[in-house]
């Protein structure tokens, strides 16, 4: 809709959507420093994604429940308080472990971030406007992963604990949501029991259970192979320094940004599940072109490749979750599908990992392209789905 991007809550939005995905993108041109500097394996650096993301899989559900019950505003205040403080003082660690255990806890403040921000959104706006505010929202995503790798790589040539100083952000955020935001009150009147039961009763549906499966397969793949081993592969292939890491990677989502921007034309032409499916697919195709390039400066065209099928594929499938998600039951409906994300990046890094061990790059890059064709031909994006 004209003008709805000088909403003043849809801006406070951004905010949390930027701190949102700040954790991850921002730190993986670091990688390659990260495991000089702290004398880790490659096999082992994924495991400051997956102690970020593990928390949100147990406890995402839990905040979606409580933000439906008690109010969006008070989740989310402290999450992101938490969210800034325990990010900001990995910048002080040297111990691995310690750096470990400091992830973890800002995976805690962060569980809640990429779904109650969306909840919100399902609350101020309804229709076109919705499906444009999250389209906005999807954009300024991309946006903001596009443009951390870069600044992440830049400030890792200076130190590799820098790029951990941008959580400290949070903290202005989150008093800016408390003062600030307009939110809704929750107007859930039914009793504990009641609320479970009609949860679960949406749950149980086909549709809904496709949806958060599709949700899993797509961040499997992209935390697996694009944001945990396309930073290594450039520095072992082309020995390339963490600021151009940082502007390949962040070239997807440049592109992925400007294509979400366009969501709501997009969906007037193509349904969500159909939009996901086409994502799938270019995805896959950006991952086989990866290993085949024999110059970095190549690797530009899967990364737009990659970037293409971004822009389409994880907005697509959000504004078809939030379609199926009843008013009273948005929290929690929202936070089970940000766990089903968070289980996707959590096990990405873990099952490429393994991968890696036994075929290296060529069989991360062409494994993920695997299953990104198998999930678009399953249906798993859409093929079952209906508005």
């Amino acid at each position: 809709m004209p003008g709805l991007y000088k909403n003043r809550n849809l801006q406070i939005i951004f905010g949390v959507t930027m701190m949102a995905v700040a954790a991850v993108s921002i730190i993986t041109p670091a990688f390659p420093k990260i495991v000089e500097e702290l004398v880790i394996s490659r096999t082992q650096v994924g495991l400051l994604i997956t102690t970020f993301t593990l928390p949100a899989v147990f406890l995402a559900p839990f905040t979606g429940l409580l933000a439906d019950r008690f109010g969006r505003k008070q989740i989310l205040v402290p999450s992101l308080l938490i969210f800034g403080l325990a990010g900001g003082a990995c910048a002080l660690i040297k111990n691995f472990n310690v750096l470990l255990v400091l992830r973890t806890l800002q995976g805690i403040g962060g569980a809640s971030l990429g779904s109650i921000n969306l909840t919100i959104l399902g609350d101020l706006f309804s229709d076109n406007e919705r499906t444009e505010a999250m389209g906005l929202n999807s954009s300024v995503l991309a946006m903001s992963i596009s443009l951390y790798p870069m600044l992440g790589g830049a400030l890792a040539m200076l130190s590799w604990s820098y790029p951990f100083l941008i959580a400290l952000v949070a903290i202005p955020i989150g008093f800016l949501v408390m003062f600030g935001l307009q939110s809704p009150a929750p107007r859930n009147k039914q009793s504990f029991r009641q609320y479970i039961g009609g949860a679960w009763k949406h749950f149980r549906k086909f549709k809904v259970i496709v949806a958060f499966t599709a949700g899993v397969i797509i961040f499997i793949m992209l935390y697996g192979t694009y944001l945990t081993y396309l930073s290594l592969y450039l520095d072992a292939s082309f020995q390339a320094s963490p600021f151009i890491i940082g502007l390949i990677i962040s070239s997807r989502s440049f592109t992925a940004g400007i294509v979400a921007s366009q969501l709501g034309k997009l969906s007037r032409r193509f349904s969500p599940p159909t939009l996901t499916k086409i994502g799938l697919v270019l995805s896959g195709l950006g991952l086989v072109l990866f290993p085949i390039m024999p110059r970095l400066e190549y690797t530009l065209i899967p990364a737009f490749i990659f970037g293409l099928g971004g822009g389409v594929m994880t907005p697509g499938l959000q504004v078809y979750v939030a379609s199926l998600a009843p008013n009273e039951y948005r929290g929690i409906f929202m936070s089970i599908n940000a766990t089903m994300f968070r289980l996707g990046q959590t096990l990405g890094p873990l099952i490429f990992g393994v991968i890696y061990s036994f075929a290296e790059f060529d069989g991360v890059f062409f494994f993920g392209a695997g299953l990104a064709f198998v999930a678009a031909a399953a249906g798993f994006a859409g093929a079952r789905m209906v508005r």
